[in-house]
């Protein structure tokens, strides 16, 4: 959901999660998905499926056409961008864009993404030349959106190689919270990204994206933790609030961490306390 947020693009929550229980195989409603709904969903699936193998063309055309299915506007889907036109990353006002850098031309990518990802599958684990799971994630994600290589999506795809990379260096699929971090702190993303580009100095861009990977995975295990005690106080409140009451606790729930400015821990277990004082 976050990682379209950060390109302007706002997506359906119930159509998000309709469309990633159908792509694992679980029950889901049968509703109607819109393209990119669907697919967000597809690329997410296949990354979480698929973690640990090499990234080459086939694989990031089928996430670009995963991601672009719909769309009317663009002249290459599944494919490299071929448009003789410079491709500037910009952001602000459309009538006073700031120009953040100009990435290659289109007829250098096909060779930019060949070294790129002879890189990226050579710093696996496992490659002939490993390295540091948060570096090599950092300049991943620098190097694709350096390159730019695709006319649309790059920053959803780019983010999906870092998080990628995350895995493989864990060893098992992890999707964190990495894009919801980026999408609260997207100025700074920006700069970090502008900068990192300008000076070709990557260190302080590593220092930056080092502590958003370390922020998003506590964010993650707050979350985690933040279900299983939703969960522990619906199990012991089971049967002694009425339909008005459950739904104020559900209210309350959906709201998730960020919904109590600070609060969240002390409701919930003062809440889960007197559950369970009131059952003795």
């Amino acid at each position: 959901m976050k990682t379209s947020e950060i390109e302007g693009e706002l997506l359906d929550r119930e159509s998000v999660q309709s469309s990633l229980r159908q792509q694992f195989g679980l029950q889901a409603d049968r509703q109607r998905v819109a393209p990119a709904e669907q697919g967000i969903s597809e690329m997410l699936a296949d990354l979480y499926r698929h973690w640990n193998e090499p990234l080459d063309d086939a694989v990031l055309f089928q996430w670009h056409q995963w991601l672009m299915q719909g769309r009317t506007d663009l002249r290459a889907i599944g494919g490299y961008r071929r448009h003789d036109e410079p491709m500037q990353v910009v952001s602000g006002r459309l009538d006073r864009p700031k120009v953040h850098f100009e990435a290659p031309p289109s007829s250098a990518v096909p060779a930019e993404m060949a070294r790129f990802c002879h890189w990226l599958n050579d710093t696996h684990p496992a490659g002939a030349a490993p390295m540091s799971s948060l570096a090599r994630a950092g300049l991943a994600h620098l190097y694709f959106e350096s390159i730019h290589p695709f006319e649309d999506g790059n920053g959803r795809i780019g983010r999906a190689i870092a998080e990628k990379v995350l895995a493989q260096g864990a060893g098992q699929p992890s999707l964190t919270a990495l894009s919801l971090l980026i999408h609260r702190r997207r100025k700074e993303y920006y700069a970090q990204l502008e900068a990192a580009n300008k000076t070709l100095d990557v260190e302080p861009w590593l220092g930056w994206f080092t502590d958003l990977v370390l922020a998003a995975q506590r964010h993650t295990l707050d979350g985690l933790d933040f279900l299983l005690t939703n969960t522990r106080l619906w199990n012991r409140l089971r049967g002694q609030l009425n339909a008005r009451q459950e739904e104020a606790l559900s209210r309350l729930m959906r709201a998730g961490l960020d919904g109590f400015a600070g609060g969240l821990r002390w409701q919930v277990h003062g809440a889960d306390r007197r559950a369970g004082g009131h059952g003795t």
